[in-house]
């Protein structure tokens, strides 16, 4: 039966986790204000599309940042 469990990380292997972001809800701001825009005042649609892709723009940057800054063996690559 051993091998049917998984294997677990080492006993004190570090666990990444994104930083603190508020990016995500400013994106999910951007989009409410955009859908808004449809129904009442098309530059809302503008303003609110604007938002979502700067941060959306800004939220991929950060995640490929982190995503480089892993280990190896974890995904990284610039170490």
């Amino acid at each position: 039966m051993a091998g049917l469990e998984p294997d677990a990380p080492p006993a004190g292997e570090e666990l990444h986790l994104p930083e603190p972001s508020l990016v995500p809800i400013f994106n999910a701001l951007g989009v409410v204000i955009a859908l808004l825009g449809l129904t009442i005042w098309s530059g809302l649609l503008v303003v609110g599309g604007l938002l979502f892709l700067f941060t959306l723009i800004r939220w991929v940057r950060d995640s490929a940042r982190d995503i480089g800054q892993l280990p190896l063996e974890h995904g990284g690559g610039s170490h």
